[in-house]
């Protein structure tokens, strides 16, 4: 299926020609569509979904079998119809989560081992396929002419390049000059001190690269320095809520961000799920059974970010954060900060991007007034994503993405499970009984509204758990391209939508 990029979760039928569910949400049926093939002109049949889901499970990466982890079996019924029973009908998401699968070709597969790496390229079924590879270096999909789906409504409008091509590069800064340079067409900037700055060249103000800000209504989610839990420094509540204190937004923001953000309040960000204010009485009723597992905070106070002055002094916050270290066992000796286990306190943060050095550079220092020895560690890619994989950090920073209708990936990022998982977002070793209990009712909840209610109640229990040191976010897109493309007037609610957007026609301004 396809996901609609106006509607908080709305799909529609795409290799599905039709689909049924079960009055009680125990199962779904999908009646595939005859002509849906893949690029070599095999048909795409319920094998091949059975195999996929089978595929992506058992073999593939671990956020599948997660995600799935409700799908209690798979039936081929005939060729065109293939049915998923569930383990309950209390998921209310999970049809609309199968529609999203991706169907590999079972006759590919056969024979070979689908957890070895390689440099194959794969076969699909849709408006592209893979036509050249330059390992590390860049990939060109071109357009398939006689794609089976063209014509589909859903499909209507987009997919209008005949070549895509994605150019990697090692460093962000190279890439920059090198889009500057037109070496490429069209590129997404994070970095609020290059969009304030680094655009001040001709081709900006002739027109002929354009920066455009298009608006972004999907929750941001939460960005955040990660607290890794399964070290013994970080178990401690009051130490976290300490290390928090200690982060300046506001200096950081003025000086290196050029006032570009907002900071991080939720985990549910931009959106009518992060929670307001004290609990309502439908948060009551699902907070009030887990009352005795809660810090008391979650009924009686609003969380909120320390706010400092932006002048860079932050000796209130540094004098709270004291307090609270005192509170958990830890103590000055000498110049050093020593932990409750009489060590001196050092925390290693694992860094992969540059560009975040200069963050943390003003964070360290204030550490450091308090004795406390942060370190950076940059290394590559390879080793970060084996670190990440092994949990071998002390901090990190990372981003915890949200959709307008959060469901079952909330599993691999906060729940007991998931803590074990070494494929899971549950970077900070996340083991609480009571948020497990919450995610559950998320992802049960059995209307819209009570969604909202659920996410507002793991919300707070979320931010009050100090498990990451709160970013910021930015509620639009920032993109700058090459004046040779157009989109729509009114882009899409909750995406930037660049398979809607077209080549001008030769002669155009």
């Amino acid at each position: 299926m396809v996901q609609s990029l106006d509607e908080p979760m709305t799909e529609y039928g795409l290799v599905a020609e039709r689909i049924e569910k079960a009055p009680d949400n125990t199962w779904v049926r999908f009646y595939l569509r005859p002509e849906a093939q893949f690029h070599d002109g095999h048909p795409l049949r319920a094998e091949d979904v059975a195999f996929s889901f089978d595929t992506l499970t058992n073999q593939g990466a671990p956020f599948y079998r997660s995600y799935y982890a409700d799908v209690a079996q798979v039936v081929v019924e005939t060729p065109l119809r293939v049915l998923f029973r569930f383990k309950n009908g209390d998921n209310r998401e999970l049809p609309l989560i199968l529609g999203q699968l991706p169907v590999l070709p079972k006759h590919a597969w056969e024979g070979k081992d689908f957890q070895r790496g390689n440099l194959d390229i794969p076969l699909g079924s849709g408006p592209y396929r893979v036509a050249a590879v330059q390992a590390g270096r860049s990939v060109r999909l071109e357009r398939v002419a006689d794609y089976w789906a063209k014509d589909l409504p859903v499909n209507r409008g987009q997919y209008n390049f005949d070549n895509l091509v994605y150019d990697y590069y090692r460093d962000s800064t190279v890439a920059l000059e090198a889009f500057k340079a037109g070496q490429f067409d069209y590129w997404q900037e994070m970095v609020a001190k290059n969009w304030a700055t680094a655009y001040d060249i001709p081709a900006v103000k002739e027109g002929r690269l354009v920066r455009e800000e298009i608006p972004n209504g999907s929750p941001t989610g939460m960005q955040g320095f990660v607290f890794n839990q399964r070290r013994s420094i970080f178990q401690d509540v009051r130490v976290r809520r300490a290390l928090s204190l200690l982060l300046d937004f506001e200096w950081t923001n003025k000086q290196l961000f050029y006032g570009a953000y907002k900071r991080n309040a939720s985990f549910f960000e931009n959106s009518e799920m992060a929670a307001q204010g004290l609990p309502d009485a439908a948060e009551l009723k699902i907070l009030e059974p887990l009352r005795a597992q809660l810090p008391v905070q979650v009924f009686t106070e609003q969380w909120r970010n320390p706010v400092t002055d932006a002048s860079g002094v932050v000796r209130d916050q540094q004098r709270e954060a004291y307090r609270l270290l005192q509170e958990a066992g830890w103590r000055i000796e000498g110049d050093r900060m020593l932990d409750a286990e009489g060590k001196p306190a050092q925390i290693e943060f694992l860094i992969v991007q540059p560009d975040f050095e200069r963050v943390l550079l003003p964070y360290k220092r204030n550490l450091k007034d308090l004795g406390i020895d942060l370190v950076l560690r940059r290394v590559d890619m390879s080793q970060y994503v084996n670190r990440l994989r092994s949990r071998d950090f002390d901090m990190i920073v990372a981003g915890f993405p949200q959709s307008p209708s959060p469901g079952n990936e909330q599993r691999g990022y906060w729940t007991s499970e998931a803590a074990d998982n070494p494929g899971s977002r549950n970077f900070m070793g996340l083991r609480d009984p009571a948020v497990d209990r919450l995610v559950d009712g998320l992802i049960n909840a059995d209307s819209r509204a009570s969604l909202v209610t659920h996410a507002r109640a793991l919300d707070r229990v979320l931010q009050w758990n100090a498990i990451l040191i709160p970013n910021w976010y930015i509620d639009t897109w920032r993109v700058a391209y090459w004046n040779r493309f157009a989109h729509p007037a009114t882009p899409p609610r909750y995406d930037i939508g660049v398979n809607t957007w077209w080549t001008k026609p030769e002669g155009a301004k």
